[in-house]
């Protein structure tokens, strides 16, 4: 047997990528999306006269695309796989059941509030400065 000193051992191989890496997401300018977005849903309020209901479509499409920009990017969801749906979709329908419950107690009014004709309301008369409420406490005599 030789004792011939040893060769320099081979490199090391590189570590291995995990397979759930992901690319880092350019944080800054996803920032810049976030306040170019605000800008635009703050610009709504400059519109001359816009109905109400294009108003609040607007600013509501700018709140979505902002939600979604800081679900995707810095929740890091965007680089999820399909998992995500088994927890969102038993969650959202746990929401919208929540509401649909709820919308009798508080959005619809199915209680409706009507006069009732019998109730005392005060008659109109003819008074010395014209038409008006007859007032009780005058008897005239």
């Amino acid at each position: 047997m030789t004792d011939a000193p040893a060769t320099a051992a081979a490199p090391a191989a590189a570590p291995a990528e995990p397979a759930d890496a992901h690319p880092h997401a350019n944080y800054l300018a996803v920032f810049g999306v976030l306040c170019g977005l605000t800008l635009i849903s703050a610009g709504f309020d400059l519109l001359p006269n816009p109905p109400k209901l294009v108003l609040a479509a607007l600013v509501f499409g700018v709140a979505t695309a902002k939600a979604y920009c800081v679900m995707a990017w810095f929740m890091h969801l965007k680089f999820e796989g399909g998992w995500k749906y088994i927890v969102l979709v038993p969650t959202s329908l746990l929401g919208l059941g929540l509401v649909l419950a709820l919308l009798p107690d508080i959005g619809i009014h199915y209680y409706t509030v009507e006069a009732d004709p019998t109730d005392a309301v005060p008659a109109l008369a003819e008074n010395e400065d014209g038409p008006g409420l007859r007032d009780e406490t005058e008897t005239g005599e």
